[in-house]
């Protein structure tokens, strides 16, 4: 079919523009008489029910809501052929990264449009691969999936952990690789865990079984490490690390490749980390404390010789390598092998005797190799400006893998020889789309301190910069997580139309280390929705587009974003996306795992960062006037990462306020969803060809 949406269409989008938005009839929300005081500050919180996941009226208020928005939605003449077009885009096939375990390879593919990844093996890399396990199997929507997965030392076992409906709690099984059976073996409640194989079993982490009812929306506490032997029931599962005079702490296993050595990491947050060690050889023997506090993170690459390898950002915000000497652990002793640069050191690979080391230079993916003692051997030659991700190797094998991505390059695999240098494609996805009508730019703009922020353009080469271009700009800001270059098959669709895609590299993230990050965090992140709208004013400036023509999108602490700077500045923007977002900024920490962000957004427990939080919490400072974009809420009914209940308050706070406004205020609640992890590609699509058919019709799109 064309690949453009038939020109044609454009008189019944200009008849179904002229309907009065102001007409939709919002489902009636109850309100509740709640009002909390934060030291001395009465604050009201009329939609608290929602935070109960089982509450009286709830399903039948999420169905009303649901059946407003898809009604909405299903008057949008081109819906139908975006879908359509999503899933010629969608129908593909890619491959994970493969990693080699006992001379066997094992790596992910789904091929077109299967919902779910199957998992293969080869017996070398030059037998025909066979399927190992295929969750496409698991359940008859496609919402089983497989979240994880771990080869036993001798490659005779995968354990492997499923996740039902999105939600982060997983059951680990145990599949015999040389008879493609499952044995009896089954653990439940695992959450937030690996899988660390040792001897005949393995170590994982898990909470105690939550009660009836409770399991999505109860904080988790508690978390411990286990090791469970084949064979065996979970209630004889040994019990290994636990710490019960801290609830709110987190409790990672890591075996060194020559299983010595047990590392435990323990978190209170989602960055820093302290870490423990002990030694699998010695009978009963406890752990020593590697590293005290949770100020530095600390990441073992492995051990080789006596040396444990470590990532950290110990006194160094962009990262070293380290090594320590198992037999003389203290801080004194440390060795850097790579130093701190001025480019942040992302991660690091121990692969045939040497070091891969992946750093992050002005937002760009540079990979470069050493020896043991820190010497430059050799650097990467990468093919644009792109990411890579998922460096598979072992320190005895001399062949490596790694991802190459961009916005115009879905993500390719390149083998690598240790030894010679050479580099080889060894997976490229074939995709019906012509990416060389397509360029990508990186820019640098002026935030309102004058810290200087980069972002990525992509759009149709030759576009006129006549500030009428439909535009949408995305951002996360937040975790220290780098917005990299990356592939999106959905996003094709935006961009074929006429669409530029600009990705904002804003502070809270890590793409310039712990400085950039810190600076977008607790009081200091009205610099993240600074540097966003400073984005957006730059868009409109450089005639990109205009106040009319832009659209934002951002998912979870991005979600939060979208929420604060429509808030902040709703003159600027058009449409508005906000995704399974932190939207109670008060109340966050009191759900699941919620307590972790703390580190991250500050509490409402102290009285400082309260008003802070009270001042750009989006549910609390959603304005009467009737100037809002449109705004198109999307969540799930199984999140238990960030509850339900925040887009809820959020849609509900909006549609009292901004209901009589011209611009719809809706909210898409997915069933048998959750965070995104797992999603089926058949739901992607769907709420994919929502998402833009709603962004284009509210900007007033003609497309051709």
């Amino acid at each position: 079919m064309n690949k453009l949406i038939p020109f044609t269409l454009a008189v019944f989008v200009m008849a179904f523009l002229s309907c009065d938005s102001n007409k939709i009839k919002y489902p009636e929300t109850k309100k509740v008489d709640v009002v909390d005081n934060y030291f001395g500050v009465n604050v009201a919180d009329p939609y608290r029910w929602f935070e109960d996941d089982k509450a009286e009226g709830l399903s039948e208020w999420i169905k009303a809501q649901n059946e407003i928005t898809f009604n909405y939605l299903s008057k949008i003449p081109y819906r139908e052929t975006l879908r359509e077009r999503l899933s010629e885009l969608w129908n593909y096939s890619s491959i994970s990264t493969p990693y080699i375990k006992a001379g066997k390879v094992f790596f992910f593919k789904r091929d077109g449009l299967q919902n779910q990844s199957v998992f293969y093996m080869q017996n070398s890399l030059h037998d025909e691969p066979k399927v190992l396990i295929d969750p496409n199997t698991f359940s008859e929507d496609g919402t089983v999936a497989i979240s994880q997965i771990s080869i036993s030392g001798k490659a005779d076992y995968a354990a492997y952990a499923i996740a039902d409906g999105g939600s982060d709690w997983m059951k680990i099984m145990v599949r015999d690789i040389k008879t493609g059976k499952d044995l009896a073996d089954e653990i439940r409640w695992v959450k937030f865990s690996g899988i660390e194989w040792f001897k005949d079993g393995f170590f994982y982490s898990r909470y105690d079984e939550p009660k009836e009812g409770s399991e999505l929306t109860n904080v988790n506490q508690f978390h411990k490490v286990y090791y469970h032997k084949l064979g065996t029931k979970q209630s004889e599962d040994r019990l290994i690390f636990h710490n019960q005079e801290y609830p709110l702490r987190n409790y990672g296993a890591q075996v060194t490749s020559d299983e010595n050595f047990l590392i435990i990491s323990e978190t209170e947050s989602t960055h820093g980390n302290a870490l423990y060690i002990s030694n699998l050889h010695k009978r009963d023997q406890d752990f020593l404390n590697l590293t005290t506090s949770f100020e530095y993170s600390y990441h073992v690459i492995d051990h080789v010789d006596g040396y444990l390898y470590v990532l950290t950002n110990y006194r160094s915000p962009k990262y070293k390598l380290i090594k320590i000497n198992i037999n003389s652990l203290d801080i004194g002793n440390w060795i850097d092998v790579l130093p701190e640069s001025k480019d942040v050191l992302e991660s690091c690979v121990l692969a045939g005797g040497k070091i891969i080391a992946t750093y992050i230079d002005n937002v760009k993916s540079r990979v470069e190799v050493y020896d043991l003692n820190g010497e430059k051997l050799h650097q990467i030659s990468l093919p644009t400006i792109g990411t890579v991700g998922g460096v598979s190797a072992s320190f005895k094998d001399q062949t490596a893998f790694f991802t190459f991505t961009s916005f115009t390059v879905p993500s390719v695999v390149y083998s690598f020889d240790t030894k010679t240098y050479d580099l080889k494609e060894y997976f490229r996805p074939n995709i019906n789309f012509d990416f060389d009508n397509y360029e990508v730019k990186q820019i640098f703009y002026k935030s309102k301190d004058g810290t200087e922020v980069p972002m990525f353009i992509v759009h149709k080469k030759g576009l006129e910069l006549n500030g009428q271009n439909p535009t949408l700009l995305y951002g996360y800001g937040g975790f220290n997580a780098s917005m990299m270059p990356s592939f999106a098959p959905s996003r094709l669709v935006w961009l074929e139309n006429g669409g530029v895609y600009a990705l904002a590299n804003i502070r809270g993230g890590g793409e310039y280390g712990e400085n950039w990050y810190r600076s977008g965090t607790k009081l200091n992140k009205q610099n993240v929705f600074d540097d966003f709208i400073a984005a957006a004013e730059y868009l409109i400036a450089e005639n990109y587009t205009s106040a009319k023509k832009l659209a934002i999108q951002g998912g979870s602490n991005g979600g939060l974003l979208i929420g604060a700077v429509v808030n902040q500045r709703p003159d600027l923007f058009k449409v508005a996306i906000p995704q399974v977002g932190v939207m109670d900024m008060l109340r966050f920490h009191l759900f699941t795992i919620g307590w972790a962000w703390v580190n991250d957004y500050g509490s409402s427990e102290d009285s400082v960062q309260f008003l802070n939080l009270y001042k750009y919490s989006p549910i609390h400072n959603v304005k009467s006037n009737p100037g809002y974009p449109a705004i198109l809420v999307t969540t799930a009914d199984r999140d238990d990462r960030v509850v339900p209940a925040h887009s809820f308050k959020y849609i509900a706070t909006l549609q009292e306020k901004q209901g009589k406004g011209a611009n719809p205020k809706l909210i898409r609640i997915q069933t048998r969803a959750g965070h995104s992890a797992g999603t089926p590609t058949s739901m992607r699509i769907e709420e994919a060809a929502d998402i833009y058919a709603f962004i284009f019709y509210n900007l007033h799109v003609n497309i051709k």
